[in-house]
């Protein structure tokens, strides 16, 4: 059977620098850092204080059909990005319902958030050992995805949770592009979703990888990441139903490539993550020398910057594309890191400009690339590769084109 040609027609957003698809997209041609003072939780005694937090999201503007406190943070957002896409793909949840589909959602924490907050208040004795069963309903990761199923009534879809940490929004584009590309789903909303969470953020406290102020990617005086919250979901459906219906393409799926290295806990692997992109390329039928765009991992650590731009010269050569840092306007938004990734791919393929690498100010000699520092440029762009790096070297790497009609 012939593979279908897979295309992005809806995206739907939350992030820091600013929520829904224009939002967003004006957030990174200007180059917004959301950087600020953490508010989700008491940071107190803690030596480093900022995040990335999601600002004016109201709950119950996207979750409809069931009690907005049945649902975690991470979940409200997941439900809310699929709103989100479904709409700008200009679909009516009514369009998808009779036809198989996959709602797929990475994440890290899932409702980790929730989870900490129901040990912090048992330790302080300020609820019951009987926990509240609405508090404790919230804790299950899966409902990312089965409240997105629940919340649209998708009759006939299949719901799943990847939790591939920092790399799982990618991972759960991949499971789409396949699950469209052969024709077992007529459409798939994919993407992933992370709320802030103290256990995260202390994790990488203790770690000595949170920044003082802001995110640097290959920048020769950066001190690591700042952890985000946020989500990213994609409508991705077939050509020729994109074209029945006359809707507007994004950006065609071109493939992606996974592997897993288990080289160490936390520390990434230079080869792996070249052969990540070499699979990806492959699947894609794509040239090294035919990439425009990089979106990196890049989260501002010293050892990921430099191993992953060890990886981008194995594969591409000394002269390898543009490559970006979102998580310097973005912070690190965990499982949906990569999601929003292949959502800034493919508004930067759409509408002809490279997203910047803020807080700038001077190249390691080590990650020696075009990082377009602090301003966006406007580009004619073909082919961009999205990367997603995670713990225990789970890495994946998606390919999008700029759509054209043949």
């Amino acid at each position: 059977m012939t593979a279908r040609r897979v295309v992005l027609t809806g995206i739907g957003v939350l992030s820091s620098i600013g929520n829904g698809v224009t939002e967003f997209t004006r957030g990174l041609r200007e180059g917004r850092c959301g950087a600020g003072p953490i508010t989700r939780f008491d940071s107190t005694g803690f030596r480093r204080q900022l995040a990335h937090e999601v600002h004016d999201f109201t709950p119950s503007q996207w979750v409809r059909h069931t009690p907005a406190e049945q649902l975690g943070r991470a979940t409200q957002f997941s439900v809310a990005a699929a709103r989100m896409a479904v709409s700008d793909a200009g679909l009516d949840p009514a369009d998808l319902r009779e036809r198989p589909g996959l709602v797929t959602v990475g994440t890290t924490d899932g409702e980790a958030d929730a989870l900490d907050r129901l040990v912090e208040a048992q330790a302080n004795g300020t609820v019951p050992a009987d926990l509240d069963p609405v508090a404790v309903g919230r804790l299950a990761a899966h409902r990312l995805a089965l409240a997105v199923v629940r919340e649209l009534r998708l009759s006939r879809a299949v719901p799943s949770v990847l939790g591939t940490a920092c790399a799982a929004g990618n991972y759960a584009v991949g499971d789409g592009y396949d699950a469209v590309r052969s024709g077992e789903a007529d459409w798939a909303l994919v993407g992933g979703a992370d709320a802030l969470t103290r256990r995260t953020f202390a994790g990488f406290h203790r770690l000595g990888l949170v920044a003082s102020d802001r995110c640097r990617p290959f920048d020769a005086d950066r001190e690591g990441l700042l952890t985000a919250e946020g989500a990213g979901v994609l409508v991705l459906e077939d050509l020729e139903s994109a074209r029945a219906r006359g809707a507007r393409v994004y950006a065609e799926l071109l493939g992606y490539g996974l592997n897993c290295d288990a080289h160490h806990p936390t520390a990434p692997h230079t080869d792996s993550v070249a052969q990540v992109m070499r699979l990806a390329l492959a699947d894609a039928g794509v040239k090294p020398e035919e990439v425009d765009l990089i979106s990196a991992h890049g989260t501002g650590t010293p050892t990921n910057d430099v191993t992953e731009i060890r990886a981008v010269r194995q594969v591409f050569g000394d002269r390898p594309p543009r490559t970006v840092a979102l998580k310097s306007m973005l912070g690190h938004t965990m499982g949906a890191a990569s999601a929003l990734g292949a959502a800034a791919s493919a508004l930067a393929l759409a509408h002809g400009f490279v997203p910047p690498t803020v807080n700038h100010r001077t190249t390691d000699p080590e990650c020696a690339v075009d990082c377009v520092p602090n301003h966006a440029v406007d580009a004619d762009l073909r082919v961009v590769v999205n990367n997603g790096l995670a713990f225990g070297g789970n890495n994946a790497a998606v390919v999008l084109g700029r759509h054209q009609e043949s």
